[in-house]
């Protein structure tokens, strides 16, 4: 499928109508689901409305924006009025929201289409898209594998061209990582940038929505349209809101002096020799854009995944204590009394993955642990929060491998939760320290499997991560490939 500029073009000069763009799309969808299985609920009736609604407008011949008519898939813990959303859980099976959350309402007032849900760790806690209570989401670049998790329906959706672009949401790396297991951009932007209102919570202090693309320009666009101060979100930040995509240009030189330093805690053990191979590569091309490169450190990085093991845990046992089976979704029948449905209901309705981070949450919580386990964790948060202060005295980005490794085998870490853990390791620093990071390929195994490379920025500074990534892209051929899926 086309960029969203190329596609914009063709709808102005009427070269091609809103429901062609997204009945390919559709059609697209329906052909490869049986093997990706990136949807959990696709909207053709709704997404050819919206179509239509575009199409009218250019014939009327009113303006239309970049993302008019343009397919866009949404991940399934995002309130969409009117159309389920489950979080990939038993327990919310069935709920349909009756309000849309902001960040799908200003998609619609953009004119985008949306083309359905997408398929997630439930309550987006996990790496691999495996925790889903309906369905296993398969890599596109090799369907035994998996496409990462939380957001691997949404990766895999762009990956394998089933819409143009789609939004995720990043708790500890949930967006970073499938973009680099897919071969795709995925941005998560700096904590308040992008509202939250809508978004079912998972960890609060922790959750960003954020773009995937297969291109920059194309990230740049979409997070254009959803950033934004938001009166219904207190987190939400009142900033002016730049134009990603006009700054973007293909060499870093006429900009002038930039600093990227190498994060030198990020290499060596546990780090894959080809992914470490491809990062080295992807430092020296940036050298040659004109990037002078700087070896950084920051001592407690390795500390981020503890430490977020015990925050976003505890967040999680709070915020999903709404789920009893009282006000909304699943619930089991029968019920002797009050009690016995809760705990009937939340037994049934949530998978091993969200219980075992609910135990763990109310129990860092609990009396007598709070001081060793939650307070301490958090002063370990503002450790790492301020290495990366002091990093970013020194450089403009940080740059470091995205994951440890490439994408592995459905089923390979399912019975080793703390292996699937390390697949976050380094991702999770970022979102506890508030920081935009930014993943994009930067080349491909020996098993045509994608590596992708992590860009740090300092807080709303998405603007210079997406210039130097533009740089980068289009000085090196990763983002034309495309997985086959036709032939296997």
């Amino acid at each position: 499928m086309a960029s969203i500029r190329e596609l914009h073009k063709q709808l102005i000069k009427k070269e091609r109508s809103a429901v062609e763009i997204t009945k390919e799309a559709l059609e697209r969808i329906e052909a490869l689901e049986p093997k990706v299985r990136s949807f959990l609920c696709v909207t053709a009736d709704r997404a050819l409305e919206q179509a239509m609604a575009v199409d009218a407008k250019i014939a009327a011949g009113e303006e239309i924006g970049l993302l008019a008519g343009i397919p866009i898939a949404v991940k399934d813990n995002m309130c969409t009025k009117g159309i389920p959303t489950t979080c990939a859980s038993k327990i919310l099976e069935g709920f349909i929201p009756p309000y849309e959350s902001t960040v799908t309402q200003k998609l619609l007032d953009a004119g985008a289409v949306i083309v359905g849900k997408t398929n997630m760790d439930e309550f987006a806690m996990g790496s691999s898209t495996e925790t889903s209570a309906y369905q296993l989401t398969a890599n596109p670049w090799d369907l035994e594998r998996v496409p990462g998790g939380s957001s691997g329906g949404s990766a895999a959706a762009v990956s394998a061209d089933e819409c143009v672009v789609s939004l995720g949401s990043d708790t500890g790396g949930s967006i970073r990582l499938p973009a680099s297991f897919c071969g795709v951009v995925g941005l998560k932007p700096t904590y308040g940038l992008v509202s939250r209102f809508g978004l079912v919570a998972y960890g609060s202090s922790l959750d960003q929505i954020g773009p995937f693309g297969r291109s920059i320009e194309d990230t740049a666009i979409l997070l254009g349209a959803i950033a934004g101060y938001d009166p219904k979100d207190s987190t939400s930040l009142n900033v002016q809101i730049p134009d990603y995509a006009k700054a973007l240009k293909p060499n870093l030189k006429p900009r002038g002096f930039l600093r990227i330093g190498i994060i030198k805690e990020t290499f060596g053990e546990g780090l894959d020799p080809i992914v470490e191979k491809a990062i080295t590569k992807a430092i020296e091309q940036l050298q040659q854009l004109g990037a002078e490169i700087h070896v950084i450190s920051c001592p407690r990085f390795r500390y981020g995944l503890p430490a977020y093991y015990i925050i976003a845990p505890s967040e999680a046992s709070a915020n999903l204590a709404r789920y009893d089976g009282v006000k909304y979704g699943f619930r089991t029948s029968d019920p002797d009394n009050l009690m016995t449905m809760y705990t009937k209901t939340r037994a049934a309705g949530f998978g091993a993955e969200v219980k075992r981070r609910i135990m763990l949450g109310t129990y860092a919580l609990s009396a007598g642990y709070y001081d060793a386990y939650y307070l301490k964790a958090q002063k370990v948060r503002t450790l790492i929060k301020q290495d990366f202060d002091r990093a970013f005295e020194q450089v403009d980005i940080l740059v470091c491998p995205t994951a440890p490794t490439t994408a592995f085998k459905a089923g390979e870490k399912t019975a080793d939760p703390l292996s699937m853990y390390l697949s976050d390791l380094m991702t999770i620093p970022v979102n506890l320290a508030g920081l935009p990071g930014l993943s994009i390929p930067c080349g491909f195994d020996e098993q045509g499997l994608p590596i992708g490379l992590q860009m740090i920025g300092k807080v709303l500074r998405e603007d210079l991560l997406l210039e130097v990534a533009y740089a980068y892209e289009q000085a090196t051929p990763w983002h034309l490939r495309n997985p086959n899926l036709v032939n296997g």
